[in-house]
């Protein structure tokens, strides 16, 4: 059996830790360094830090929010925003990241996921798929960029696929119709991804009880499952997500 992962989300903009509902209306939630300190003591297997705001301000990741962080980890730490380039994915990891989250770049550019995959080592190297409820597209869910503000056309299920066959190490689905919400992830997305796709999966976007990351694994298919609220409001607790989820069967590291 798998050992399924807690991630924990920081959301960062000026700084702070944000949280919004459907990436809008964004609350302060935090300091980030303390926030990543406590995930660890707590017992999250990865971090994960997004700098959201960095591609539709057209900027690059803030690389001294990278080292801060890092700096009081030592668990697996995934830096996404506004990455684009091969030199951006290299000060990302010298700053301290172990793996680089890219989403609209990839978008625009697919080669890019191959020459990192290439260069840095598939492992390294998460795409990002944000997603909305699309009926026309042959999935029903259509891939958006730009921090959820841009549709783009194309059916989110086969860019997943895409993803692996140009060396991705792990999807990271996101549905716009969940996000924040605490209603569940969107399991119908998660799923057609997992089903898709060969590689580690990340439940993103909804959690906000003990049951939703359990249904991120049985019904989504997911093995890492990333929360941010829940967390971040101090909802729950990791340990208490991990010992629900060993009561109920499933392998994790407590």
């Amino acid at each position: 059996m798998e050992i399924i992962k807690i991630m924990p989300c920081l959301d960062m903009k000026d700084g702070k830790v944000v949280k919004g509902i459907h990436f809008v209306g964004l609350t302060d939630a935090g300091d980030p360094v303390e926030n990543a300190s406590l995930y660890q003591n707590e017992g999250a297997d990865e971090l994960a830090m997004l700098d959201i705001a960095a591609t539709v301000e057209n900027r690059k990741t803030r690389l001294e929010w990278v080292k801060k962080v890092s700096g009081v980890i030592d668990i697996p730490l995934t830096v996404g925003g506004g990455i684009s380039t091969l030199e951006d994915i290299e000060l990302v990891l010298e700053a301290g990241a172990d793996k680089v989250s890219m989403n609209s770049a990839a978008v625009k550019d697919p080669g890019l996921v191959k020459e990192a995959a290439k260069k840095f080592g598939s492992d390294t190297i998460t795409v990002a798929v944000d997603a909305r409820t699309n009926e026309e597209m042959p999935s029903g869910f259509e891939l958006v960029v730009s921090g959820g503000t841009k549709p783009v056309g194309k059916d989110a299920v086969e860019w997943a696929k895409k993803c692996q066959e140009l060396g991705a190490g792990t999807i990271l689905p996101t549905s716009m119709d969940g996000d924040g919400t605490q209603a569940g992830y969107d399991l119908k997305f998660t799923k057609a991804i997992s089903e898709a796709v060969d590689l580690p999966v990340v439940a993103s976007g909804g959690a906000g009880t003990l049951d939703h990351f359990y249904e991120g694994v049985i019904l989504g298919g997911a093995r890492i499952l990333l929360a941010a609220s829940v967390f971040h409001y101090r909802l729950l607790s990791i340990r208490e997500v991990k010992e629900y989820l060993r009561g109920k069967g499933l392998k994790v590291h407590l």
